[in-house]
Parts: C-alpha cells; sequence; structure tokens
C-alpha cells in the first residue's frame, strides 16, 4: 500500500529530474536566412585543441532555443547542423555564462530527396489560444490515439471520460467536431492508429470558430502527403489481461498529383470484464438504519467491430481541392452476461434475505458516415473559403433479458421475476457550414454560418415473461427528438510587436422539440444565445509571456438524457432520462503566465450554471436506487495550473503537470425533501511523462508515466481513496522503420480503480467499479511499397453524433 509520505517523495523527485546546477551556462537560438527558427538542430561542443572530441551536445527546441549547462572553462568548437542547410562553426571561449544570440543556418543548395526523421521527442508549444503537442514521428506515434489522447499534456481519463482542466473534453478531428459518448469515442479512437497523428491541440477556451457546446477541445491534426506513389501497412496487436483482447488492419495511400487516395479497416475484437462492489444503506423515517444491501456484479462483455474509412481528396486546381470521405462502423453482435449477488441485512447487521440476478443484452450497431468539403483560395491576399456537408444515420438496437430470483436468509426460494426489453434508436443527422478567412489590413478576419438538423425515433418495450411474454404499456414508451440550430460567428485577431489580441462573437438559434408517445410534448426549447471570446497576449521578451481569456459556452442534453424511459441494471437499480433537462451554460475566464516556454502557470476560474450530471437517488420506502439525469443549481472550481516541460538530458523529456484545486457543486435531493446540497473538495493532481530515446539513432525509445489524485468528486459522487497511476511503454523498429514492435504496460501496480460514494442527508450508497485497468499489450506495424510516405489519414468526422447515447454513468 502506498502510505503517505508517497507525494511528497514523489513531489521531491520530480523537482529534483527537472533541476540542473552548474557554473557556467551556455545558450543560444538557430534561425534560417527567413528568420524562421530551426527546430532539432544538432548542436554539438567539440574540444577546440583537435575539433573532432565532442564535449557536449543539445538539439533546439521548437522556438530554436538550445542551451547547455555545467559548461567548464575551455575553448570550444560550437558546430551547428540540420537537414538541408550548411554546418555552421564557430569559436567559442567560455569563462563565463554567455548568451550567443542569433546563430543563422544558410541553406544547402545540394538536393537532398526525401528525409524521414525517426524517434523525434514529442514537443510542447502555446500560442495565443491554444497549447500544441507535437508528436509525429515522436517516441507516442504507435499504439491507438486513445492512449495518445491519454497521454496528452493536461488530459485526465476519470471513470472513463477525457478531462481537461477537470472538466470532459470535446474531441475534434482536423478541426471537425467528434459528437460520440465517451464509450463510443474511446471505442473509435482506438481503432485508430497514433502514427498518423501529427498534433493535439488542447484548447481550453474555445475560439468562436468553434461549436458553442461543451467545454475544452482536443483536436487532433492528421499529417498530410508531400509525396507522389502508393504505400501501406498491415497491424496487428493483441492485450493481456483479465480476459483476451486483439486487433488486425491494413491501410493502404495512393497519391499523385491530382488524387489522393485513403482507405483503411480494422476488425477489432474486445472480451471485457469488470467486476462491481455495490452498497445502499436505507433508512426508516426517523433517520435510523433500516437495513443494508451489499452488491456483486460481474460483468463479461464481448464485442465484434468492423471498420472501414475510406478519403478521396481531388486538386481541382493550384488554390482548390474538393474532398469526399464515408465511414462505416458496424457493431454486428455485442453481447454483455451479468451475473450479480446481492445480500440484504437488517440494522443490526443479521442477514435478512438475498437476491441474484443474471442477465444478458445482446446489441447492434451502425454508424454511417458521409462527408464532402471544398476548399479554394480567393484572391491573392490570402483570403480562403472552405463548405463542408456531412450526413449521418445512427442504428442502435438492444436487447435485455433479465431474471432475479429471491431468497430467505437460510437460502430457500421465495419468488421470482423475469422480464425482457426491446430497445431501438434511429437518427439522421444533417450538417452544413461555410467558413472564411480574409486578411483586413493588419487584422485577421474569419466567419462563418453552420446549421444542424438532427431527428432522433427511440423506444423501449417492456415484456413480463412471468406471465407469458406479456406487454406491459406503463413501463414502455417511444421518444422522438427533433433539434435543429442556426449558428453564425465572427472573429478577428491581430498582431503587433509584444502584443498579440484575438476575439470573437458566435451565436446561436436552437430549436429543439422532444415528444413521448406515453406523455406527448415533454420537451419544447427556442432560444438564442450569444457566445462571446476574448484573448490577450502580452510577450515582454523571449523568456516571459503573459496571457488573458474568457469565453462563454453551452451544453445541451444529450438525446437518451431527454428520455424518459428506463434502463434496468437489475430489478431493483435503474436509470433514467429527464425531458424537462435544460441546457447549461458555462463561463471561463483565465490567467497565464509562461517563462522560457518551459514553465508554465494557469490561474483560472470557471463556473457553469444548470450543468448536467447523473445523480443517484435511493428511495428509502420502495428500496430502489435511481440514477437520474439532472440539472445542477450549479458547478465551479478556482485553479492554479503549473506545467513544466524541457529536455533533461538530449534523450530524456519531460513534462510535469500539476493543478491545484476547489470544486464545488450545488443539486437538489429529490429523495430528501428537495433541499439544497452542496458537495466540495480541495484537490491536487500531479503527473509526470517521462520520454526517452534508449538509442543513438533513434530506433529504440521508451516512455514512463506516473499521476497522483487523491481526491476528486463528480455530482453527489466522492472518491473515497487516492488514485494512483503508473504506465511504461517501449517501441522498437527495424529493417530501416518498415518493421515497428511496441510493449506497453498500463497500470503496473493497479492503483487506478477506486471506490466513490454518495453521502448525504438519507442518502447513502456506492460502488467500487473494477474494470480491467492493469494490461499489457503488444503491437506490430509493418509498412510496405513508398513507406515513407506521410499519409494524410483521417478518421471520421463523427459531426453531430456525440449527444446520440446518454453520457456512461460514473
Amino acid at each position: 500500500m502506498i502510505n503517505k509520505y508517497c507525494l511528497p517523495i514523489f513531489s521531491l523527485l520530480v523537482l529534483c529530474s527537472s533541476l540542473s546546477f552548474a557554473q557556467h551556462s551556455l545558450q543560444g537560438k538557430v534561425l534560417d536566412e527567413a528568420n524562421n527558427p530551426v527546430a532539432f538542430a544538432n548542436v554539438i561542443l567539440l574540444n577546440a585543441k583537435d575539433s573532432v572530441t565532442v564535449y557536449k551536445g543539445a538539439v533546439t527546441r521548437e522556438t530554436g532555443d538550445f542551451s547547455f549547462e555545467e559548461v567548464e572553462n575551455d575553448q570550444y568548437l560550437l558546430r551547428v547542423s540540420f537537414v538541408g542547410f550548411e554546418d555552421l562553426l564557430t569559436r567559442v571561449e567560455v569563462a563565463k555564462s554567455k548568451d550567443l544570440g542569433t546563430l543563422l543556418l544558410k541553406e544547402s543548395v545540394s538536393d537532398l530527396g526525401e528525409v524521414s526523421v525517426i524517434g523525434k521527442k514529442p514537443v510542447i508549444t502555446r500560442s495565443i489560444d491554444r497549447l500544441t503537442f507535437e508528436v509525429e514521428n515522436s517516441t507516442l506515434s504507435t499504439g491507438n490515439t486513445y492512449e495518445l489522447l491519454k497521454r496528452t499534456p493536461g488530459v485526465i481519463v476519470s471513470q472513463g471520460q477525457l478531462l481537461v482542466k477537470n472538466r470532459p473534453a470535446t474531441v475534434y478531428i482536423n478541426d471537425r467536431k467528434v459528437y460520440l459518448s465517451a464509450q463510443e469515442l474511446q471505442q473509435l479512437l482506438e481503432g485508430f492508429s497514433a502514427g498518423n497523428v501529427k498534433s493535439v491541440e488542447v484548447i481550453t477556451n474555445p475560439p468562436a470558430k468553434y461549436d458553442a457546446e461543451g467545454g475544452a477541445i482536443l483536436n487532433i491534426k492528421t499529417s498530410k502527403n508531400i509525396s507522389i506513389g502508393y504505400k501501406g501497412s498491415l497491424n496487428a496487436n493483441t492485450t493481456i489481461a483479465e480476459v483476451p483482447k486483439y486487433g488486425v488492419g491494413t491501410s493502404h495511400y495512393y497519391k499523385n498529383d491530382f488524387l489522393n487516395l485513403f482507405t483503411n479497416y480494422n476488425y477489432n475484437y474486445r472480451n471485457a470484464y469488470k467486476e462491481d462492489e455495490g452498497h445502499i444503506v436505507f433508512y426508516d423515517p426517523s433517520g435510523a438504519v433500516d437495513s443494508k444491501w451489499e452488491e456483486d456484479f460481474f460483468r463479461d462483455s464481448r464485442n465484434s467491430s468492423n471498420s472501414l474509412n475510406a478519403i478521396l481528396d481531388f486538386n481541382l486546381a493550384e488554390n482548390s481541392s474538393l474532398n469526399l470521405s464515408a465511414n462505416l462502423q458496424f457493431d454486428p453482435a455485442s453481447i454483455t452476461d451479468i451475473n450479480g449477488r446481492t445480500e440484504i441485512f437488517g440494522a443490526q447487521g443479521q442477514l435478512d434475505s438475498l437476491y441474484t440476478t443474471n442477465a444478458r443484452r445482446d446489441g447492434d450497431q451502425e454508424n454511417l458516415l458521409l462527408s464532402a468539403a471544398y476548399n479554394t483560395d480567393i484572391g491573392e491576399k490570402g483570403a480562403s473559403l472552405s463548405a463542408v456537408a456531412n450526413y449521418i444515420n445512427y442504428d442502435d438496437n438492444q436487447a435485455q433479458n433479465l431474471e432475479t430470483r429471491y431468497f430467505s436468509d437460510s437460502g430457500n426460494l421465495l419468488n421470482a421475476n423475469i422480464f425482457s426489453t426491446l430497445a431501438g434508436q434511429k437518427s439522421n443527422i444533417y450538417t452544413g457550414k461555410v467558413d472564411v478567412s480574409a486578411p483586413l489590413g493588419t487584422v485577421s478576419l474569419e466567419t462563418g454560418l453552420k446549421y444542424t438538423g438532427v431527428k432522433s425515433e427511440s423506444g423501449l418495450d417492456y415484456f413480463d415473461l412471468e406471465n407469458g411474454s406479456q406487454f406491459v404499456s406503463e413501463l414502455s414508451d417511444t421518444f422522438d427528438y427533433d433539434e435543429n440550430i442556426y449558428a453564425v460567428y465572427l472573429s478577428a485577431s491581430k498582431e503587433w510587436e509584444k502584443w498579440s489580441v484575438k476575439g470573437g462573437l458566435r451565436g446561436e438559434m436552437t430549436d429543439i422539440e422532444g415528444r413521448s408517445g406515453s406523455a406527448g410534448l415533454v420537451n419544447d426549447q427556442d432560444y438564442f444565445e450569444l457566445f462571446p471570446t476574448f484573448y490577450l497576449m502580452y510577450t515582454k521578451n523571449e523568456n516571459n509571456s503573459f496571457g488573458l481569456d474568457y469565453s462563454r459556452r453551452i451544453t445541451r442534453p444529450r438525446f437518451q438524457s431527454l428520455n424518459p424511459y428506463r434502463t434496468y441494471i437489475n430489478e431493483n437499480n435503474v436509470k433514467l432520462g429527464n425531458p424537462n433537462l435544460r441546457p447549461g451554460i458555462s463561463n471561463k475566464i483565465n490567467f497565464n503566465y509562461t517563462y522560457k516556454n518551459k514553465l508554465s502557470f494557469d490561474l483560472y476560474w470557471d463556473r457553469g450554471e444548470n450543468a448536467t450530471a447523473v445523480l443517484p437517488f435511493q428511495d428509502n420506502e420502495e428500496r430502489v436506487l435511481r440514477s437520474v439525469n439532472t440539472n445542477l443549481n450549479y458547478e465551479q472550481q478556482y485553479s492554479l495550473d503549473v506545467s513544466f516541460y524541457d529536455y533533461v538530458k538530449n534523450w530524456w523529456y519531460l513534462y510535469v503537470y500539476s493543478s491545484f484545486f476547489y470544486m464545488e457543486n450545488e443539486f437538489v435531493a429529490v429523495e430528501s425533501g428537495n433541499e439544497i446540497v452542496q458537495n466540495d473538495v480541495f484537490s491536487t493532481y500531479i503527473m509526470a511523462q517521462n520520454f526517452f530515446t534508449l538509442s543513438k539513432d533513434g530506433t529504440f525509445s521508451g516512455e514512463l508515466i506516473a499521476s497522483y489524485l487523491p481526491a476528486y468528486i463528480a455530482g453527489s459522487y466522492d472518491f473515497d481513496e487516492p488514485q494512483y497511476g503508473l504506465s511504461f511503454g517501449l517501441r522498437k523498429t527495424f529493417f530501416d522503420s518498415r518493421l515497428t514492435t511496441t510493449l506497453n504496460v498500463d497500470d503496473v501496480f493497479d492503483t487506478q480503480n477506486i471506490p466513490v460514494s454518495s453521502r448525504y442527508l438519507n442518502q447513502n450508497n456506492g460502488f467500487y467499479a473494477q474494470p480491467e485497468s492493469r494490461m499489457l499489450r503488444v503491437g506490430v506495424i509493418y509498412k510496405f511499397g513508398n513507406f515513407k510516405l506521410r499519409d494524410n489519414k483521417r478518421t471520421i468526422d463523427a459531426d453531430e453524433s456525440e449527444r446520440l447515447k446518454e453520457k456512461s454513468a460514473l
């Protein structure tokens, strides 16, 4: 067991690893002839006596800066080299710490052909409205994109959700929104190779160009083709855990002067095992303990997923292109078996009775996405226009049989209940948008329009199998949902001397109608909202910059969250939709200070009114636990985030992220006389990511990632124990990078899963979900053809389909 001394020791080790001491330091900056920074250039100090012996070596950062520490008094030759440039040699005498200033590299006139960079280290850069994590050809260019996002600076994974600054994040791919539930998103990104990702942008306060829906954004940027020819790849992976998982896939790319073609097929089989331990303490009207229920549930899920993705890019003219893409995700057989046992104890702790639950859920799901995009330049002053149209068809069907048997304390069968449900959801989504960007003097302008239309039909039929498969109308329902959103935005930015400013305003008109078959019109909303954004950055000098930003955002309920019918965990544990959910509005303001582009401080406050959450409410009289989609009165947090990112050694890149935060929320306790309840926590989150180049040629690399979260809240739930995590990975390439092998171990000490509880007034319940978290993953990728081509592989643009599914319960 990790004891109370772990945090101080861990923090001390992180601090010591990021500091070095020396008598003299040497620094400078490498630029090309156009005054652009030259990143990843080799900078070597040679002994001046023989001009051969290497004393120290370094690599320039993204900004072109480099530095040496602990340099002894002596004379040296400084050599700077980079592919495509002539080597630069200069004599340096070190008697004290000095700044060499700017070093200019001249472009080489020789034809270098195509060059492939192997094993590059990931780099973090900050701009006025986002932080960019450059990962192309890095130690992270392996595995799948979901694992890559988990390793992105500032990202926390909690109960299956991707969080940025302690709030759920929305995922974009190439500036296109991916509207899927947390579980669907994970399945999608696990089938997409991280080797095709150029960078991940962490946008904590999204500008007006992006939808006002959601909070922070993780924007995945994929690579682009730069050469003509064909290449392909085969990949396979397997995961060793409680139960097996594996996947195979193939990708093919072809490009000529007119056409750019990409096709990809992946098959993934996932057998997931999960154990849940739960408890509920029921009270009598006087507030005394009446009974305590202790539950053990075991879930065994088997899922086969097929995904096919195709992209056609046409170069219509020198400055115009047309993109057509299609994606089909087909899960024909998703089977979940649930076996549970619930023991019921009296007020004195004696066993009164028990019941067992056996359930089987069969499902199939299809998701079709079609997209067309047109891009062109306008005039000769840098203006551009883009137009995108999407169509999404979503079809999900679920059938469940559930049997509950009740026994006395001596094991005698008392009675039984068997029922089944048939649930289905069909949705059609249409989107269209036009964006224009153009300079107006020294100001850059962006403007655009967008329309989203959604039509969704869903329903659930309940059958009592104890009485000859009898249809029960009062427990069945249908739900039709129509949504139309019209949006327009305008954004402007300007840079001068040491200042950068950017501001925008987005307006969205929303028209919603939800109709229940049993209750009639249950949700009718028609509203217009404005969403301003503002960013200001002041760069005092190369070492110091300051930033201030503000944004207003909206969170709309998912379709399934509005549906009033029930989903059964067991006969006494149900999840309910809420047709009366309202959209949530949040405001956020952030102040940033960055030192030498390696140490960053963020002080921020954000508050959300009517934030949506899934809250558990226990009915002490009927002995039922209901998990209900509801609106919190508010949620807010105050936080100070500190980040350090730099090369500790040439072969060791370190990123340390720490967040010191206070969170609170307020909600109505509907099973406790509608009293107002507040939940809060003061906590910290610390994560250290280490990336290593383990061989001189860069073909062998590794990573080591550690995290610590002592306390957290989500709705009415509190973390009952600290959460720790330690993971590591290795990557090795062979045969001039044609063959890549990877090995990763997640959650080495099996400490990621922790119990949570909801305790207040007459409510006392909780659970300890234990999905597989400690896993050994082995993967292999073989490339053929002109494999050094940088591809344009992109994943699906699942635009507007996020709210098709209810957010997974905590």
